[in-house]
């Protein structure tokens, strides 16, 4: 879950036109079904995943450079889509925050680079064009699996905790952003997905879903704007399945 606040990374990298990227039309932007070792198709529909049985990989710890080969590369989206500019300088002013104190473990994850716990990290930002969809994807080695789980399950419960934080953009003032858990893509391990929506402010309408998961030590966190349920699903599983073929399972500790 490296960059485990993608909320401010997506604010930060998109043009505001994503701000009302809810209302796009179907069709609008290139379909993110994912398959890392086929060639993808223009058709909508989410791809069945079967991910490849590995042998369990040899114990140690992960390295950044482990974990950036395991991220989905332009080659494995559909065309039309650019890897987005590390925003790290733009993304610092941007915060979220709320006086509710039951969403202050959301707040406080939402805030951080990293999880805690996070060993090595890496990710990387896509995007279909000016109108989206925008995918980032990030990789947290966690050191054990019981590590993602207990993280997987501490979100699940602040976000259950939590109704409305702020989000706060220099330039932009600050929105209220409704906190609402949806259904997860069925990939990997505890998966847990949120849905944060702009109820108000200059940022009204602007809408982003955040999916973490569990592959074997590592935590996965995709975060999609202006992106339709089977683009979330396609990419998802394409993201897992490319993981768990390349790291393999799970390092000593686990």
């Amino acid at each position: 879950m490296s960059k485990i606040h993608p909320v401010l990374v997506a604010v930060a990298a998109l043009p505001l036109a994503l701000t009302a990227c809810s209302g796009s039309e179907p069709g609008s932007a290139p379909t993110p079904s994912v398959t890392p070792s086929a060639t993808p198709t223009t058709t909508p529909s989410t791809p069945s995943i079967t991910p490849t049985p590995t042998q369990p990989s040899a114990p140690g710890p992960r390295t950044a450079a482990q974990l950036t080969k395991a991220l989905l590369e332009l080659k494995d989206l559909p065309s039309g889509f650019s890897v987005e500019p590390d925003e790290a300088a733009a993304e610092d002013d941007v915060k979220l925050s709320s006086k509710d104190a039951r969403c202050a473990r959301l707040v406080a994850l939402m805030n951080t680079d990293n999880p805690p716990g996070s060993k090595a990290s890496a990710g990387r930002s896509f995007s279909g064009g000016q109108d989206g969809p925008y995918i980032d994807v990030s990789l947290d080695a966690m050191g054990s699996t019981q590590a993602v789980t207990a993280l997987q399950k501490s979100f699940k419960t602040a976000i259950g905790a939590c109704r409305t934080i702020t989000l706060t953009v220099p330039g932009e003032g600050s929105s209220p952003m409704q906190v609402r858990e949806v259904s997860a893509p069925v990939a990997g391990q505890n998966p847990v997905a949120v849905r944060f929506t702009a109820t108000g402010g200059g940022l009204e309408g602007f809408e982003l879903t955040m999916v973490t998961t569990g592959v074997n030590d590592v935590v996965m966190a995709l975060t999609f704007v202006g992106a339709l349920p089977q683009e979330i699903d396609g990419a998802t599983g394409g993201a897992v399945a490319k993981a768990t073929k390349l790291l393999g399972g799970a390092k000593a500790g686990a």
